[in-house]
C-alpha cells in the first residue's frame, strides 16, 4: 500500500501544522459479489497511528463507511524537529508505513 503525505519541511516552534496523508486502499465493504456471485470479501483498513518523534499524535480507527483511497487531514503543534511515522493496517492484516520529516526553528 502506497501513500501520499503532505508535511511542511519547516516550522516554527508553537505552530499548528496541517498534515495530510492519502493512502491507496480498495477499502472494500463486504457488500459487494463478483460477476459469478461470490461476496467479496470485507478488507478495509481498520486503523492509523500517526506518531511524532515516538509520541502518538493523533489515532483514527476505521470502518466500512470510509471511501476508497482514504483521505485524512490533521493539525498537530510543532514542538521539535524530527519525524512523523504513520502506521496502518487493514482486515487482511496488511500493514504500511511510511515516514516523514520535518525541520522546527
Amino acid at each position: 500500500m502506497a501513500a501520499r503525505i503532505s508535511v511542511p519541511q519547516n516550522a516554527r516552534r508553537g505552530d499548528q501544522i496541517e498534515i495530510r496523508i492519502a493512502i491507496q486502499h480498495p477499502m472494500e465493504t463486504g457488500y459487494r459479489v463478483e460477476d459469478n456471485g461470490t461476496a467479496i470479501t470485507k478488507n478495509v483498513i481498520n486503523k492509523l497511528v500517526c506518531r511524532y518523534n515516538g509520541a502518538e499524535v493523533f489515532r483514527a480507527e476505521m470502518g466500512s463507511g470510509i471511501s476508497a483511497n482514504p483521505y485524512l487531514s490533521f493539525f498537530i503543534v510543532a514542538a521539535a524537529s524530527g519525524e512523523l511515522r504513520f502506521d496502518w493496517v487493514d482486515d487482511a492484516g496488511v500493514a504500511g508505513s511510511e515516514r516523514s520529516a520535518i525541520i522546527v526553528a
